[in-house]
């Protein structure tokens, strides 16, 4: 099959998995400006900003020669469990006949989640398909073991640029390994890159964190987030995301007994502000900034695309939140018009009220 997916985040993993199998990978481009105005022109005018970039994606993948499009659902009031409908008549409108496969938490449909397996199956046996999944696996989470050590190098690089520079080398050094020894290899070399990039050094006490929460694909997203990581690094602050992808596998795909994740306790977090569950990661918004600021963070972001019912939601609990706990968090919303220029300028007034924060809590 010619497959393509949503372009969010380390890319390289799903390539790398669908490669495996034996299909063959339609890369959808990295989402650009054009992008943004293909998902805009042809998606309703109220759906939500994710919905309108990956509708932009999977235009760009069907003109690229993509015959199946493999993504991931929704529940409760988020909209996404209805993308996959949208998505196709969309596609089906401007001449293009594809095929979902659409993945849900295997713990609420195990049985689609499986008949999904099989299709992805091909020609595989279950042992190929067995070794595969475990080595993409392990891909993921090394992955983002590198990942979270860019996020804090980025605040005290030297050569501003240089460790996302060494990340970009990085994944493309994960993209050729296709086997368990070359993997292990390129953790080891990205590592040791890592390793060689200048820093200053910096007091653990004058050290900044600050963490990211919202909807899962702007956060993970760095092309339609307006390159928040980056940002925040370049303006001295430690990044931790809410999201990372091999969190959302264990939580999504693996028993409880093997999940290495705390998503659980983040969700007991956010209980007692959202006590039922209302769809997307609203939920996980509010656990991790209570988490966050139980772990002595500095402030947070909290990226809510325009449209999302959930984060909406979220969005007028965050205040109560804040100030209960006092932790400062900066609310931006992002759609189509959104400015960096703009977000720059409150993201940069946001540091700033941070620093004056600490310095006031100094004294």
């Amino acid at each position: 099959m010619r497959v393509s997916f949503p372009y969010m985040g380390t890319t390289v993993v799903y390539k790398k998995l669908l490669e495996l199998l034996g299909h063959e990978v339609i890369m959808p481009p990295k989402p650009s400006q054009h992008t943004i105005n293909l998902g805009v022109k042809y998606s309703p005018e109220f759906a939500c900003f994710p919905m309108k970039v990956i509708t932009g994606s999977y235009l760009q993948a069907a003109e690229l020669g993509a015959e199946v499009i493999i993504t991931s659902g929704g529940h409760g009031p988020c909209r996404a469990g209805f993308y996959e409908q949208v998505h196709r008549r969309i596609l089906k409108e401007e001449g293009f006949d594809i095929d979902f496969i659409v993945f849900n938490s295997m713990f609420r449909d195990s049985k689609q989640f499986f008949k999904n397996i099989m299709k992805l199956k091909g020609n595989s046996s279950w042992l190929k398909v067995g070794q595969s999944l475990f080595m993409v696996y392990d891909m993921i989470r090394k992955l983002d073991k590198l990942e979270k050590r860019v996020q804090k190098i980025r605040a005290y690089e030297i050569k501003k640029g240089e460790a996302t520079r060494v990340w970009d080398i990085i994944q493309n050094q994960f993209d050729r390994a296709n086997c368990k020894g070359s993997i292990q290899k390129a953790f080891y070399d990205g590592s040791q890159q890592l390793d060689q990039i200048k820093t200053y050094n910096v007091n653990e006490k004058e050290k900044m964190r600050i963490g990211i929460v919202g909807e899962i694909y702007v956060v993970m997203e760095a092309s339609i987030n307006m390159k928040m990581e980056e940002l925040l690094g370049n303006l001295g602050a430690e990044v931790e995301r809410s999201q990372y992808l091999s969190q959302w596998v264990a939580y999504n795909a693996l028993p409880a007994f093997i999940n290495q994740t705390h998503e659980v306790e983040i969700l007991k977090k956010g209980e007692p502000y959202i006590p039922i569950n209302i769809g997307g990661h609203a939920k996980q918004t509010v656990g991790h900034i209570v988490d966050y600021s139980q772990r002595g963070f500095d402030g947070v972001i909290h990226l809510m695309p325009f449209g999302c019912l959930p984060e909406l939601v979220s969005q007028s609990i965050i205040p109560k939140i804040s100030q209960s706990l006092n932790i400062p968090v900066l609310t931006l919303s992002i759609d189509e018009q959104s400015g960096t220029a703009n977000s720059l300028t409150r993201v940069e007034a946001f540091i700033d009220l941070i620093k004056g924060k600490r310095i006031k809590k100094i004294s």
